[in-house]
């Protein structure tokens, strides 16, 4: 018989692999939605809908997963979830209208949806000092996204965008065997009996949990959706061919999903505040950089006897250096806000997740489109990252409101308490 240590590493490395596939599966229209939007004509608001549908899907059924995790333990919810998809994914490559391309795409969704099961169930089989980590290596799936930059340009290339649904759909239901294999069921992580469904959505009222939702709309909405947008930009942007500008988008989109098992790591020993304060913090320079648009200046000389004319801009080097700081950032902070959560909400996690992941969710799904809407607006293709850096802004003044402000008023009040209550010396 196994013992418990092999299975909360057999637990741990089956759900972080069948994660990482379903990421790969959740992500792949950012890539073959670029050949049917030259196919259909598409421009960048219907682009934007197209690769958003099944992020919008797949979080919305987030917070339902999460409850049925808590209530019916996460390997059979998880299984079913892996065995459903595989149809949708397969038909993704007959369709020949927008619409039927919808309809596919928000079932494929609900892979999306795998995230608050997966970390419930991955939590659930660790002690809370090592939750942190856990929790972060299983999150590292997130690059599964990688994984489709990498596979998809390639196979459409070679063999048409068409093959690579029917690709996926074989990997996963392969998945779903080696999920099912390696990983275990464990009666006391369901709490069925003692919290109503009615009792477990009464955590809606702590307005902790509007906050985190607010954090991770910024590290893992905005990581999905920039995931989602990356290649478009470089092509657009920079002249880039889809292999290539999918080859360097990854440099934002994989080390931001394998880096998160670091953020867990870190939130264990540093505590979730401290890492993600600092990680919004570095987000928020460099998104400041990347917002730089592309500029011509016209200066008069001196006596108004000439002009003198320059350009600027931010060529692709600094960028994407700007970029993988981005990255980094949010991969950690994705750690950090779900540190968070294990530590205020250890009872109901599975429904607190799929409240915060669905906020995420959201984030992922309302930015390409509102990419695409700001781009055909303006025709200013850095308002995507001014976008970014205005809703970081707004979760660090958050964050300074609700966690850092009040320690420091209690310090003050202690210090004039302190010298009211000393008695001046004789």
């Amino acid at each position: 018989m196994a013992s418990q240590r092999f299975k909360q590493y057999s637990v741990l490395a089956a759900n972080t692999f069948a994660f990482t596939m379903c990421f790969m599966v959740w992500t792949m229209f950012g890539e073959i939605g670029v050949p049917i939007a030259e196919e259909l004509g598409l421009n960048g608001t219907q682009f934007g809908i197209l690769t958003a549908v099944p992020i919008l899907t797949g979080s919305l059924t987030r917070l339902p997963l999460g409850a049925m995790t808590d209530r019916y333990g996460g390997r059979p919810v998880f299984f079913v979830i892996l065995v459903l998809i595989v149809p949708a994914i397969w038909m993704v490559q007959f369709a020949t209208q927008y619409w039927q391309l919808l309809i596919l795409g928000a079932l494929i969704g609900l892979a999306g949806g795998s995230f608050s099961v997966g970390i419930t169930y991955t939590a659930k089989w660790f002690e809370k000092e090592r939750q942190g980590l856990a929790m972060g290596i299983f999150g590292a799936g997130n690059a599964g996204a990688a994984v489709t930059k990498f596979i998809a340009p390639t196979v459409i290339v070679v063999l048409g965008w068409q093959a690579v649904p029917n690709l996926y759909a074989a990997i996963m239901l392969i998945t779903a065997i080696v999920f099912w294999f390696f990983t275990y069921s464990n009666p006391t992580h369901r709490n069925a009996d003692r919290v109503s469904l009615r009792e477990q959505v009464k955590v809606l009222n702590d307005p902790k949990v509007w906050k985190y939702c607010q954090y991770y709309s910024v590290v893992f909405g905005g990581y999905v959706g920039v995931s989602l947008w990356l290649t478009r930009y470089y092509m657009n942007e920079y002249g880039l061919g889809i292999q290539l500008a999918a080859l360097i988008a990854t440099i934002f989109v994989l080390p931001s999903g394998v880096i998160r098992a670091f953020g867990g790591w870190l939130s264990d020993r540093f505590g979730a505040h401290t890492v993600t304060w600092a990680c919004m913090w570095a987000s928020l320079v460099a998104l400041f950089i990347m917002s730089y648009p592309e500029t011509q200046y016209r200066v008069a000389t001196s006596g108004g006897e000439g002009v003198v004319e320059f350009g600027f801009g931010i060529p692709v080097w600094l960028f994407t250096a700007a970029l993988f700081v981005v990255g980094i950032a949010w991969g950690i902070g994705k750690a950090s806000v779900f540190k968070y959560l294990s530590n205020d909400y250890h009872e109901n996690l599975g429904l607190v997740s799929g409240i915060v992941g669905l906020a995420g969710g959201l984030g992922g799904f309302l930015l390409p489109i509102m990419f695409g809407a700001l781009v055909d607006l303006t025709g200013v293709a850095t308002t995507v990252w001014m976008l970014c850096f205005g809703v970081t802004l707004v979760s660090i003044v958050w964050m300074w409101w609700t966690e850092r402000r009040v320690p420091m008023l209690t310090r003050d009040e202690h210090h004039q308490a302190t010298v009211i209550e000393t008695p001046p010396h004789s």
